[in-house]
């Protein structure tokens, strides 16, 4: 058979999570290449990049896209199992599990609005001309992409420690450009929560200002009483600046109070936590990069 797409790999994958037990995607890889009757070539046909195999990085997409449609749910890193709405849907005995099946979830629906890419190459075909130009296209990828990797950063930090995290945050804030290194700018300070300050960096090389940090690598959203500890423990120190970074999100009543202060506090969540660490190289490495050549006009002009 053809090598499978994503999409073809998406209800054998679910299938096999439907025994309720943990599976990683090491262990997938070689049961569905088996069950698929994948050849040794087209085990190992390797991405342009040559850096991973095309089955699993299509292995790795149908996990994404059956866990933004909420069938699986990550476990840890790697790692997944299925959800009771997956069951529901195996119960139907659906012949194929594929993109427009996902968008009776509005999770999902959501998730591919994000980067307004067609719902499957399918549909692209059959409607004729793609109503995107290349660069469109290559622009919209990119940042499903770039979104995939930042949930699959996040899910790495929620398998660390608290102790790990602050150093982390640390290290993204060196890496934007804080303070010098690591033991000139920055320094933990005694354990999470040492009355409310996680760490201290300083603003610029020469110590002339710092800023105070607060870490939480929290799943449940940081609401208002967390924030007005952090503005507690700022004025006890008589500091000026803040940065309160979380995992999760803060509920509006705690934007509300991180705005109306007058201690200048900014306030990360872990979308944009993840996003940043991209940006600025932290717990992730280069895979590919393409350039887009333009036709330079200029050269053409004869004199």
């Amino acid at each position: 058979m053809a090598m499978p797409t994503y999409e073809d790999i998406m209800l054998p994958f679910l299938k096999r999570l439907s025994d309720g037990q943990v599976h990683s995607l090491q262990e997938l890889r070689q049961v569905l290449a088996d069950e698929l009757q994948l050849t040794e070539e087209e085990r190992t046909r390797q991405l342009p990049s040559g850096l991973q195999s095309i089955f699993y990085n299509r292995l790795g997409w149908a996990r994404t896209h059956l866990k933004k449609a909420m069938l699986i749910e990550a476990i840890a890193s790697g790692r997944f199992q299925i959800t009771e709405r997956g069951r529901k849907v195996l119960q139907t005995n659906p012949s194929r599990i594929d993109n427009r099946l996902l968008t009776q979830f509005a999770e999902f629906k959501e998730f591919k609005s994000h980067y307004q890419v067609k719902a499957d190459q399918t549909e692209t075909e059959d409607s004729g001309e793609a109503d995107k130009t290349p660069s469109e296209m290559i622009h919209s990828y990119y940042q499903e992409l770039r979104n995939t990797l930042a949930e699959d950063l996040l899910q790495q930090i929620s398998d660390r420690s608290p102790a790990f995290f602050e150093h982390l945050v640390l290290d993204l804030l060196l890496k934007m450009g804080y303070g010098g290194s690591r033991e000139d700018a920055a320094q933990v300070v005694g354990k999470s929560g040492d009355e409310g300050i996680d760490g201290i960096i300083k603003e610029d090389r020469l110590g002339l200002d710092v800023i105070y940090v607060q870490a939480k690598r929290w799943k449940n959203s940081v609401g208002s009483p967390e924030i007005q500890g952090f503005i507690g423990a700022l004025q006890l120190k008589g500091a000026h600046k803040g940065i309160f970074i979380t995992t999760s999100t803060f509920t509006q009543a705690a934007k509300e109070i991180a705005a109306r202060v007058g201690t200048r506090i900014v306030l990360i969540d872990g979308l944009q936590l993840a996003q940043l660490m991209i940006d600025y190289g932290v717990g992730v490495a280069t895979e590919t990069v393409y350039e887009i050549k333009r036709i330079d006009s200029d050269y053409f002009i004869e004199e």
